[in-house]
């Protein structure tokens, strides 16, 4: 077993990266800024100016804003200016009613938000928001993290300022991590010290009910419960780990007012870090106890990835948050530390490489791809069966494996990223 020193700063990181969110996490991110704005400026803002780095313009351009139906930023900012309030964190327009979203597209309407692509940053999470009312300003910074300010100001006078002491991630990382340390606390650790993941549960397998009273994204979940689908795929526990973690996706990018339990700031990688070892936990009939490690380790996983990828990459988070779900999967099965080690190994050979090209209901298939991966790769880790270091990027130290992974996806494909974006940006 860790110290208990150790123990408390890993639960104190899982704390901080495992969180509620409605809806995704980038446009919510931005409406939090402008309610921060709004707030130190006191009243709504009569003029709203918004400045984003290039990934976050790309994870929040196409994706549906919980409540209102539409999609896309205008609608984010002006329900941040109207209801948001900042102590909400990322349910921060959890408040929003029929009235407000039609004073919210009466805003736009009227020309109040200016969105524009900020240049000359190192941050690949930025969000600076200007609110103007009068005479009155005042500016609201996110960098690094989604909820992370770093500077407030208001008619010149600076509320706060933390910007020097912000890496190119921002929010502090916490205990440094390998996937030894990541296995041994997750296995070893009092089960009640770490029985709090079960909220993740909660969140997001009732995220997945709650999609089937409506017609969300592409309806991939529904789709999978279907007759003709099951007739293809059967009634199995993988089609039902698609389904279900699909499912979750469509309300969550779809728009529906929905919280889920995100991890490393995103909304897509909790649901992918929880609904399939639930799945295959009640199918494999595993105590309460087996589900909580396992749960601990798929997140815990996830997170370690993004210590070294960053919050946002070029790289699809869905991969990451398979790699968790693969090992806590591969534990639920039985699986020593070296299984969780093959499975890993499997994931990264397979999965390497799928871009993220921005949050949108299409990424129900991309999940889709990560979970039915991470089930086959659990699989092959029981039977002894993995990726060896004579094959690709992987090598025979695991944590390596890892990291050839996060320079590939942080490093490697920024030039990517950057076609990705111009792609989005220069649509006919």
């Amino acid at each position: 077993m860790l110290d208990k020193e150790i123990r408390e700063q890993i639960v104190a990181l899982i704390h901080q990266e495992v969180v509620p969110a409605v809806g995704c996490t980038e446009p919510m991110a931005v409406a939090l800024c402008v309610a921060r704005a709004t707030e130190d400026l006191g009243g709504r803002p009569e003029k709203i100016r918004v400045w984003l780095s290039a990934n976050m313009l790309k994870n929040a351009m196409g994706v549906g804003i919980p409540g209102t139906g539409m999609i896309g930023l205008p609608i984010a900012v002006a329900m941040g200016a109207i209801v948001g309030k900042s102590e909400y964190q990322l349910e921060v327009i959890k408040d929003l009613t029929p009235e407000t979203l039609e004073e919210g597209k009466r805003y736009i309407g009227e020309d109040h938000i200016d969105i524009k692509l900020k240049h000359d940053i190192t941050e690949k999470l930025y969000i600076e928001v200007v609110c103007e009312r009068g005479d009155d300003t005042a500016t609201a910074i996110i960098a690094g993290g989604h909820t992370n300010f770093v500077y407030e100001e208001r008619n010149g006078q600076v509320l706060l300022d933390k910007r020097m002491c912000v890496g190119e991630e921002g929010e502090t990382q916490g205990v440094a991590l390998n996937l030894k340390t990541v296995w041994d606390f997750a296995t070893t650790s009092p089960v009640d010290e770490i029985a709090f993941i079960l909220e993740s549960k909660r969140y997001n397998m009732g995220a997945a009910q709650a999609s089937l009273k409506g017609n969300y994204g592409h309806c991939l979940g529904k789709t999978m419960d279907r007759p003709l689908s099951k007739g293809i795929f059967g009634d199995s526990i993988f089609s039902r780990i698609i389904s279900k973690t699909a499912s979750a996706c469509d309300a969550r990018m779809g728009g529906a007012m929905i919280p889920v339990m995100s991890n490393s700031g995103s909304g897509n990688q909790g649901i992918c870090a929880t609904n399939p070892v639930v799945v295959y936990a009640e199918e494999n009939e595993n105590t309460e106890e087996e589900l909580v490690r396992a749960l601990t380790l798929s997140h815990l996983t996830a997170i370690y990835i993004k210590q070294s990828l960053g919050k946002l990459s070029a790289l699809c988070g869905c991969v990451v948050a398979s790699i968790g779900s693969s090992c806590g999967i591969t534990y639920l099965m039985g699986g020593e530390y070296n299984d969780i080690c093959f499975a890993v190994r499997n994931m990264i050979a397979n999965l390497t490489g799928m871009i993220c090209d921005g949050a949108k209901p299409s990424c129900a298939l991309k999940i889709s791809s990560g979970v039915s991966t991470a089930l086959l790769s659990a699989v092959l880790a029981r039977e002894g069966k993995h990726v060896t270091e004579a094959e690709g990027i992987i090598d025979k130290d695991v944590d390596r494996s890892i990291h050839n992974l996060t320079s590939i996806g942080k490093e490697a494909m920024c030039a990517t990223d950057d076609m990705v974006l111009n792609i989005m940006t220069h649509k006919s």
